[in-house]
């Protein structure tokens, strides 16, 4: 568990729990069978990029969004709002993500398509070309 900048840990999770403050996305995701965040465009682009299924629990702002579009690509289940948070619909959530072979494909998929972008050079392009340089 990855708490970020809040550093909200609970000291008395489960065994098999390790909670730290952070972590590289690019190291970590891609050892991982999915992934559970808030939905940032950072995360969910991070979740993607390792071509894993991604779980979102939006809280605000532009989350919601971000699982909505994860579930429109096939690469998650639709996302769970932690207003609407319960055990139940996060376990429903996680073995969705584990044991549906189409959505596992998809994410991976979309994954590859993704890390073989070169973004940076193709925003320059489109740059110089709105730009006319």
């Amino acid at each position: 568990m990855l708490t970020g900048w809040g550093g909200n840990i609970d000291k008395d999770l489960p065994a098999g729990i390790l909670a730290i403050e952070e972590a590289p996305h690019s190291w970590l995701l891609p050892q991982c069978r999915a992934v559970i965040h808030h939905g940032g465009v950072g995360s969910t682009a991070a979740g993607l990029r390792a071509g894993i299924p991604n779980i979102v629990v939006p809280s605000a702002g532009d989350q919601a969004f971000w699982g909505k579009r994860v579930a429109e690509l096939g690469a998650g289940p639709e996302p769970i709002r932690l207003q609407r948070m319960t055990e139940d619909r996060l376990m429903d959530a996680i073995q969705q993500v584990l044991h549906d072979p189409q959505m596992q494909e998809r994410a991976s998929r979309l994954g590859e398509n993704i890390r073989s972008e070169d973004g940076v050079g193709e925003t320059i392009r489109l740059v110089e070309q709105t730009f006319e340089y």
